[in-house]
């Protein structure tokens, strides 16, 4: 009998060890997760602000040059109110990037009809175009698409994309917006003929630190534009040609899709 409970005890104790050993072994693979995402975080946040500096820079150079030339004052007005106007956009993208990254900034998704949002996104992106123009070209599909999303921020995010190939285009080019529904997702694809960019200058965000996504020629608009699209559970991606032109797919689930 005495031997009995001596290996019933010895049971136990080994039962309790392995509990303890078990309850360590998530403990440390749940640290090791926390550990992991904050290095990508942390990656992230450098990547982004980097852009930043990129840009603040170029604006920094394009005032400097202002001062030391014999420019006429019209023209000169008017570029620096240009830079003081992007100053000031750049100062909006940020508070919303790290709002978002702060958890400040959530989502407040409501249902949207698509077309009326992209019409505003082309007018205030061709307001910044002055006298240069380009040919809009909105398919009919996007009067029967209505998502579920945070309006804000998908328009946010347009106006970004469309910005972009505005600037990738040249007067009298053609820049299409149209949807593309998939068993898997929704997406809006903006479609342009300009330069276009290398493609593997705009790969995607694969969200590890280790393997950084390459970020050259994207702009801190477009990173703050990837940010809002992924706290919807959606992404963005570029497919760019040097000389031929550019298509971005601004993707997002098929469960926001709530009209097709």
């Amino acid at each position: 009998m005495p031997g009995f409970f001596v290996s019933c005890f010895l049971v136990l104790l080994a039962l309790t060890c392995l509990g303890f050993a078990w309850r360590a072994h998530r403990q440390a693979r749940a640290l090791r997760a926390e550990m992991v995402a904050m290095r990508a975080a942390s990656a992230a946040a450098e990547r982004s602000f980097g852009l930043l500096a990129r840009e603040m820079q170029a604006i920094g150079l394009t005032l400097l040059g202002h001062a030391g030339a014999g420019r006429d004052a019209a023209v000169a007005a008017v570029s620096i109110a240009e830079s003081a106007q992007r100053v000031l956009g750049l100062s909006d993208e940020l508070s919303e990037l790290l709002a978002l990254r702060t958890g400040l900034r959530a989502v407040r998704a409501a249902p949207v009809r698509l077309l009326p949002m992209l019409e505003e996104a082309v007018a205030a992106t061709a307001a910044q175009l002055g006298p240069a123009r380009r040919d809009w070209r909105l398919a009919p599909e996007c009067s029967g698409i209505a998502l579920d999303a945070d309006a804000r921020a998908l328009r946010g995010a347009l106006e970004q994309v469309l910005a972009r190939a505005a600037r990738m285009t040249r007067d009298g080019d053609w820049i299409g917006v149209r949807p593309v529904v998939s068993a898997d997702g929704v997406a809006i694809l903006v479609e342009d003929e300009g330069v276009g960019l290398g493609a593997a200058d705009a790969g995607p965000d694969t969200g590890d630190a280790a393997a950084a996504p390459r970020t050259r020629g994207l702009g801190f608009g477009l990173a703050v534009a990837r940010a809002l699209l992924e706290a919807h559970g959606g992404s963005l991606r570029i497919e760019a040609l040097q000389g031929v032109g550019a298509r971005t797919w601004l993707t997002l689930p098929r469960e926001r899709l709530l009209a097709a």
